[in-house]
């Protein structure tokens, strides 16, 4: 019998389970069954690990990853075995409001997103921590090539694909901007508008291990500590005197969204990525958005085109770059609980797995 190896999840404090899980017989329809070359962890998925969020169980967790092709179903001419391709979190229907009219697939009648679905939903090889995904009709599929490594991609299709749907809303002109957190999303977001031509590009944070790398992706450090902060405050002003033309939110962390309004111009920009978790009630008055004139934005994931952005852009800055120092060497599969232990004490922006 043809098998996978999987790590089922059933839920916050209870142990992981490996174990092998049959591969399908047939593909349907667009279908794409994928051999995953190296997976990543992602914040969601160590909160959903921890018990601060929830999923259907049981489950195989994971969505950030990037495989080689196995075999397809009918409809995906493009696809050969062996491309190596990474993959949207989302799987959508294409014919709601949401896929036609609004431009948000990301946000379809029904939406299914991997590493988030109970392993009942269809074959139940929806997540990357596993040696193979199955990848359905509705999956935007990007190839991939050998100029980019597994450690390169693999994060592509959440983190930097998410900032570069956020990014998208900064206005052109933007010269001075600030981020408000300096994990990966934020280290993305500081090398995406350095690349757009932002001058001066803040980024905020409390843990100097963090700071430490802003520099390296185009960005300023701010140390955000209380102690130090007022000072830092003033030279961002001192750059930008009437106000900062945006600002993104990427810490998930509610009350710093009043510094932010602050920190914004007359008609600046505010947009909200971090925030996607119930402690999030912001402690701002509407007179504080509607006095400024200002625009508050919600990015919550992306859709395909942002992804192909996402790919071309790790392709045209891949030399500019330290993107491989952001995820660490790879853990085993069967070492999950140790990756997963390894991702919470935060050491790197990403902790890797490869089966």
């Amino acid at each position: 019998m043809k098998a996978a190896t999987v790590q089922i999840f059933e839920g916050a404090g209870k142990p992981l389970r490996l174990q092998q899980q049959r591969l399908p017989d047939h593909l349907g329809h667009r279908e794409v069954l994928v051999r995953i070359s190296l997976a990543t962890i992602c914040g969601s998925d160590l909160h959903t690990f921890g018990g601060h969020r929830q999923t259907p169980t049981p489950c195989i967790l994971g969505h950030e990853a990037v495989g080689q092709v196995i075999q397809t179903g009918p409809g995906r001419p493009e696809l050969l075995p062996g491309d190596r391709v990474t993959w949207s979190i989302a799987d959508s229907c294409g014919t709601c409001p949401a896929c036609t009219q609004f431009g948000l697939p990301e946000k379809c009648e029904s939406v299914f997103k991997y590493g988030h679905a109970a392993m009942s939903d269809g074959t139940g090889l929806n997540g990357s921590y596993a040696s193979h995904v199955l990848l359905r009709a509705g999956t935007h599929i990007v190839k991939v090539t050998d100029r980019l490594s597994d450690a390169l991609v693999a994060p592509a299709n959440c983190a930097l694909a998410t900032m570069v749907n956020a990014i998208a809303r900064v206005p052109k002109n933007c010269r001075v901007a600030v981020i408000q957190g300096a994990g990966l999303l934020g280290l993305y977001g500081c090398a995406l508008l350095r690349e757009r031509g932002v001058s001066r590009i803040f980024c905020v944070d409390v843990s100097p291990d963090r700071l430490a790398r802003v520099s390296q992706f185009g960005g300023i450090p701010v140390d955000g500590r209380p102690e130090n902060y007022a000072q830092q405050r003033e030279e961002i002003l001192k750059s930008a005197p009437r106000g900062v033309d945006a600002v993104l939110e990427v810490a998930g962390v509610a009350a710093l969204v009043k510094e932010g309004i602050r920190l914004l111009r007359p008609g600046g920009i505010y947009e909200l990525v971090g925030l996607v978790h119930p402690d999030s009630q912001l402690n701002v008055t509407g007179e504080e958005i509607i006095r400024k004139c200002l625009t508050l934005h919600g990015t919550h994931n992306y859709a395909p085109w942002h992804l192909d952005e996402a790919v071309a852009f790790l392709e045209r800055t891949r030399d500019l770059y330290p993107y491989e120092t952001l995820v660490s060497p790879p853990f085993l599969l069967a070492d999950l609980p140790n990756a997963f232990t390894e991702a919470g004490a935060r050491h790197w922006p990403r902790v890797s797995v490869r089966a």
